[in-house]
């Protein structure tokens, strides 16, 4: 292994967020308009030799794990073969909507992806509808089950709350998830939607998250490290449940985190306003030790912390959906 991937505050990065695609089957609306986004150019994506290589380069420096994003990474064409040459690299996951789960759950699985996060904010059809501008409720259900039929385990369910519109369900998703073997993440809403509306009085802090749980179920923290998420044993355990929270709770000063997105660009924070170009240096014939030079070079200069709370924070230019969840 060559030189690790440390920052100045002393954090090495270990996990590494590769986003497949901007595009999403989904137009849920605290990510993008009813009518989607301008999507990225076909050319400006990595092809999937191109991110095999970017991950090989990673691992060489310290890189175990990688998370699959999106947009909505099980839209991408041929997504089982690139999962099997990543998972010969690095542990794999992949977050997702959970819409092709039913046909791809099983060959994931096969090709050498370890676990799935699913997202979902309500267990009701026509609340699901409001939200997604998609009536595909019953085909995440059916994926989720996909997904532990497949041997995805832990399923974890992703749910982001959100003042007056779902947050009357954060018992009953919690409950729903116990009867069926998943383990639910509640995240607080980040400023990352492409209106640049985000309002942190809509925003469902992790305290209050906590309160409305406490109140049906004893939670007992466990030790965290360096997860995004603070987790819960339920009622004794085995059962756990999660809160990121990313704003109210930042983890910044353990993150082990960077991002590539979906057209080659290395952000060392979901919020960070600048990126390091890979693609234009690996097309340009860049060698390995060249690309690593680049890596460590932008990781380098990450920050101590997102800075949501600094008065003078700007939203990031690109909406989550490109940056990669």
């Amino acid at each position: 292994m060559t030189a690790m991937l440390l920052d100045t505050f002393g954090r090495a990065a270990t996990d590494m967020r590769v986003s497949l695609t901007d595009k999403c089957n989904l137009r849920c609306t605290y990510c993008m308009p009813a009518e989607g986004l301008p999507w990225l150019p076909a050319p400006e994506l990595l092809t999937d030799d191109e991110i095999v290589r970017l991950v090989t380069v990673a691992a060489s420096m310290g890189v175990t794990t990688v998370r699959l994003t999106g947009g909505e990474p099980l839209i991408r064409p041929g997504l089982p073969g690139l999962v099997e040459r990543l998972a010969s690299l690095v542990e794999l996951s992949l977050t997702t909507n959970g819409l092709g789960l039913t046909k791809l759950a099983q060959p994931l699985a096969d090709a050498g992806l370890r676990r799935v996060n699913v997202s979902l904010d309500t267990l009701r059809p026509e609340r699901f509808l409001s939200l997604t501008r998609r009536d595909r409720f019953d085909d995440v259900i059916a994926g989720l089950a996909a997904a532990t039929a497949a041997g995805l385990s832990p399923v974890k369910v992703n749910t982001v709350l959100m003042r007056g519109v779902n947050d009357d369900e954060a018992g009953d998703l919690l409950a729903w998830c116990l009867d069926h073997g998943y383990e639910l993440r509640f995240i607080e809403q980040m400023p990352l939607d492409p209106q640049h509306g985000w309002d942190r009085s809509t925003m469902v802090a992790a305290d209050e998250i906590l309160e409305m749980l406490s109140g049906r179920h004893e939670l007992t923290p466990c030790e965290r490290g360096t997860a995004p998420a603070e987790v819960w044993l339920v009622d004794g355990g085995p059962a756990r449940v999660g809160v990121v929270g990313s704003v109210t709770r930042p983890f910044c000063g353990t993150c082990d985190r960077i991002r590539l997105t979906a057209d080659g660009q290395l952000r060392t924070c979901l919020f960070a306003r600048e990126e390091s170009d890979l693609r234009a240096p690996l097309r340009a014939g860049a060698t390995d030790a060249e690309l690593a030079v680049r890596m460590q070079v932008a990781v380098r200069g990450k920050k101590a912390g997102h800075g949501i709370d600094d008065p003078d924070f700007l939203q990031p230019d690109r909406p989550m959906s490109a940056i990669g969840g």
